[in-house]
């Protein structure tokens, strides 16, 4: 019997010990997709004990708590409820999370970064609390001092065209940070028109640009004049949450016409709306082939399920779940519009539903080309699929019908800054299953060759594929294309 979580923690042979020790725990870390603050990153924040580090807005965590009958005030915080509390809350959980991937997260991101190796449960609690808080009490943990000390090189966070840039500013001229952090342009309010927020944001878009947006042309305009200002701030990526993917034959003139009708206060109909999200959505792509970015594209998730609690907490607080829409017509649709056009970007298709994963492995294999490895990625196991089963799918789909050695890998779509471990839970996952591979004779038992592939998932292929070595806009032969 193995020990809990040593040093062979998901390794299940030699050959994956060798991999992931010789080749894959070293490797720094590229988070191309995560929800981090950048204003925390400027300002360096400094956290004053567990709760604040671990629990505040980590939905993972809360939905977890909730499931185990825990009171939204101990969850997302309530008056007269103590940090302490809602540690010891969690503490209570943690033990029936068995077989949750956070049992493992928590355990990792315990050790990793405040060397406590205790296990979880409310009988440990305190003295685990203490433990911690003399890391926070003695030489304090702030959010640079996670980024360093996870070896962090580049975090892509999110950002809204509209949104201010004085924090990213202040992060590029700050010499003292190492690690690159750079915005990825994630346009949904643009598409989104049938939305409440629709209106107020236009007034936030039009403040962003300094400009008067009275038409879908001067709409067209702003959106590129906001991906120009990203281009410069050092974008590499753009984003897409395509909980449905729409596509739907448009004419730039009934666009503008469906646009007009929202700016007037006016209804739009589904239909209307699928039609404007497609030319929009069309005419964004060929900017970001322009500018050689990477679209990532988020499909099948379903938001905000629990109304009550989306007016008293609102979104992205632990009540969302997987879609089960069609897929493959519209996204088929999608990419070979921009294929016809030869300006379909680099892009990245992830799905909730796992039942997409053969789907997006084989519509990927259908639009590779222009000699850019990997051009079309499936993207990595996201959000309820980040699990071992979940990755282990999501692995195995794309190696059996594309190149797993091409594969961009792991990102931790967090607003955690101790979610970073989970790069290590994936790179032992990855180094498992090649081990395995090798064991059985389905693989040559060749290291060098193996612990190249592992390094390239791990950290080369990012840094290739979203230029990260290479300045903004600049195009480079050696990154972006096989070599003759």
């Amino acid at each position: 019997m193995k020990a809990f979580m040593d040093e062979r923690f998901l390794l299940g042979s030699e050959t994956a010990c060798r991999l992931y020790y010789d080749y894959a725990a070293e490797m720094p870390i590229i988070d191309y997709h995560c929800h981090l603050d950048p204003r925390e990153i400027a300002e360096n924040r400094r956290f004053g004990n567990l709760t604040e580090a671990w629990l505040h807005g980590d939905h993972y965590k809360w939905r977890a708590m909730r499931a185990n009958g825990v009171t939204e005030p101990y969850v997302t915080g309530g008056e007269g409820i103590s940090d302490y509390d809602r540690f010891l809350a969690y503490a209570r959980t943690v033990p029936q999370a068995i077989g949750n991937p956070l049992y493992h997260w928590s355990h990792l991101e315990l050790r990793r970064t405040f060397g406590v190796d205790d296990i979880i449960h409310e009988g440990n609690a305190a003295a685990i609390w203490n433990k911690a808080q003399a890391v926070f009490d003695g030489k304090g943990v702030t959010v640079r001092d996670l980024i360093q000390a996870s070896d962090v090189r580049v975090i892509c966070t999110t950002d809204d065209p509209a949104d201010s840039f004085e924090h990213h500013a202040f992060i590029r001229q700050d010499p003292t940070i190492d690690t690159q952090v750079l915005p990825s342009f994630r346009p949904d309010k643009a598409l989104n028109i049938r939305a409440a927020a629709f209106l107020p944001w236009i007034g936030r878009l039009e403040a962003a640009c300094g400009t008067r947006v009275a038409d879908y042309a001067a709409f067209l305009e702003a959106l590129k004049s906001r991906i120009d200002y990203f281009d410069r701030m050092g974008c590499r990526l753009s984003d897409h949450a395509l909980d449905e993917v729409p596509f739907a034959p448009c004419s730039e003139a009934e666009a503008s016409a469906i646009f007009a009708k929202a700016i007037r206060g006016e209804a739009v109909g589904e239909q209307e709306e699928q039609r404007y999200k497609t030319f929009t959505l069309l005419q964004l792509g060929r900017w970001y082939a322009e500018k050689n970015w990477a679209m990532q594209l988020h499909l099948h998730a379903h938001r905000n399920n629990n109304g009550r609690m989306l007016s008293r907490l609102g979104p992205d607080t632990g009540y969302d779940s997987i879609g089960d829409g069609r897929l493959a017509g519209a996204l088929v649709g999608l990419l070979d519009a921009w294929e016809n056009e030869g300006a379909l970007p680099r892009t990245i298709l992830y799905s909730l539903n796992p039942k997409d994963n053969d789907v997006l492995a084989s519509i990927i294999g259908s639009f590779q080309g222009g000699g850019i490895p990997g051009k079309i990625q499936f993207g990595s196991a996201w959000w309820f699929n980040d699990t071992k089963d979940g990755m282990l799918a999501q692995l195995s789909a794309l190696s059996n019908m594309g190149l797993l050695g091409r594969f961009v890998g792991m990102l931790t779509d967090s607003r955690s800054f101790l979610s970073f471990t989970r790069h290590e839970y994936f790179r032992r996952i990855v180094c498992d299953m090649i081990g395995k591979w090798v064991e059985r004779g389905e693989a040559p038992h060749d290291m060098a060759w193996l612990g190249g592939i592992v390094q390239d998932i791990s950290f080369r292929n990012a840094e290739r594929y979203f230029r990260f070595g290479s300045p903004a806009g600049a195009e480079s032969e050696g990154l972006n294309h096989v070599q003759a």
